[in-house]
């Protein structure tokens, strides 16, 4: 999710409890080393330990087609990110692909050997490396090929997003081709794909046969979705929570407010309030009425003067 995933959001979203674990916005790796400081920018938990500030563990997602410049540059952030080291072979977005990374490699299972034993052998063996994935580029004919040749390259696990790239986000997902992949490799596999309630989540285990379920837009739709699952909040989201979604788009807002290097405050806000508007009636209404303001504090005030006029409410734990 990169645009959106970002370090703000992360701390936003974890904040509210609830996940095992947390993965950046993919890091580019192209023909150089990356300096350090490029992970105190996007990842900045690594000077908290690997953790966001509510204390979920961080795991730095690599992105590259390069086998000796992924492991050089894994080397590296291996030095920062205790928890692990995730590669990208997911990511559908054109500009990405058109430079031969992310689901492209989908195309070249070698290829994708490669890299991960690279990788795998240039990071300490204390340090995991995973690896998520697709079903493939236009097909699923190298799906099984491509999950054992992550799986034989030394991943540790493997998160398999449910659609090839062809498919982008377009529903369904094809949980199916989960359950197939699992049997089919001996390292632990992570279902993804199409998560958006607790019976999506039910069904995707179900029918994937994972215990493990990553989401992603599905928590930027519902902050509350893994409490959710958790058992810790009502199974579905009602208009009584509103008003702590609200504190948490206030929240957000504030701390790109003071993200130096963020200079589209109103454009992110924007973005996340198309995806809550999936869950609230209520985020379409506020994205009406901020739609035409391109200023942070314009917008912070129309935010203060909703929650003013609601009562302090906290979502319904169970």
């Amino acid at each position: 999710m990169e645009g959106l995933a970002d370090y703000v959001l992360r701390d936003v979203l974890t904040g509210s409890g609830g996940y095992d674990g947390c993965v950046s916005e993919f890091v580019r790796v192209t023909g150089s080393l990356l300096p350090e400081r490029v992970y105190e920018r996007d990842t900045p938990e690594i000077l908290h330990g690997g953790h966001t500030p509510g204390g979920t563990p961080m795991v730095i997602q690599l992105l590259g087609s390069d086998p000796e410049w992924l492991a050089v540059n894994a080397a590296q952030a291996a030095t920062v990110s205790p928890h692990g080291i995730d590669l990208n072979f997911g990511c559908p977005a054109k500009v990405v692909n058109r430079h031969g990374g992310g689901a492209m490699l989908l195309a070249d299972p070698e290829l994708l050997n490669r890299i991960v034993l690279s990788v795998r052998a240039a990071v300490p063996a204390n340090i995991a490396v995973t690896a998520k994935m697709r079903l493939g580029v236009s097909d699923t004919a190298l799906a099984i090929d491509c999950a054992t040749a992550l799986a034989e390259g030394g991943a540790a696990s493997l998160v398999v997003h449910a659609r090839t790239r062809d498919h982008g986000y377009r529903p369904p997902a094809h949980w199916e081709w989960i359950a197939r992949i699992d049997a089919a490799v001996d390292v632990p596999v992570v279902a993804n794909g199409e998560v958006w309630t607790v019976a999506d989540w039910e069904r995707c285990r179900a029918v994937s046969g994972c215990a493990d379920v990553m989401i992603g837009r599905g928590a930027v739709s519902d902050p509350f979705l893994a409490l959710r699952i958790r058992g810790l909040m009502d199974r579905s989201a009602s208009g009584e929570e509103w008003p702590a979604v609200l504190r948490h788009i206030a929240d957000y807002l504030k701390k790109l407010q003071a993200k130096a290097e963020c200079l589209h405050e109103h454009g992110r806000v924007k973005l996340w309030l198309s995806y809550l508007k999936r869950t609230w009636p209520q985020a379409a209404e506020l994205h009406a009425a901020i739609r035409r303001l391109h200023d942070a504090p314009a917008i912070q005030a129309v935010i203060e003067s909703a929650l003013a006029g609601m009562p302090g409410t906290s979502p319904s734990l169970q």
